[in-house]
């Protein structure tokens, strides 16, 4: 199975950028689709992004189309989220979540998450 280890969150203002990555080991990436989640205290996490395993298709939230945007490495074994003109309500943990199958969090997989998460990595965003 995939290990999944997220990096590069931190403390930014509002409308500056910042891109977290999400590595993974123990088996072969190109095998399966990522997501990214998010989660403030006290909610549920929710979809972000989503990405095919080829890379081909992406997939993003209402509350981030145009802002961020997901890619992929297969040769690097990694998944990234470049966000821009960050917001306030932007400011969660952030989690990559794997699947086998089909793109977590999108109506292919019926809007579930993958088996797999990382631990999180948290992003702040200030006025």
């Amino acid at each position: 199975q995939v290990q999944l280890a997220e990096s590069g969150g931190g403390l930014v203002e509002a409308g500056e950028s910042l891109t977290v990555s999400c590595a993974a080991s123990g088996s072969t990436f190109s095998n399966y689709a990522m997501a990214w989640f998010r989660q403030t205290p006290g909610t549920d996490r929710e979809f972000v992004a989503g990405i095919s395993r080829s890379g081909t298709n992406t997939f993003y939230a209402d509350a981030v189309q145009g802002r961020f945007t997901i890619s992929r490495d297969n040769a690097k074994n990694t998944v990234y989220l470049e966000m821009n003109n960050l917001k306030v309500d932007d400011t969660a943990i952030y989690y990559c979540n794997a699947d086998e199958w089909k793109v977590p969090g999108t109506a292919v997989s019926g809007r579930q998450s993958g088996d797999y998460w990382g631990q999180g990595t948290q992003v702040i965003v200030s006025v």
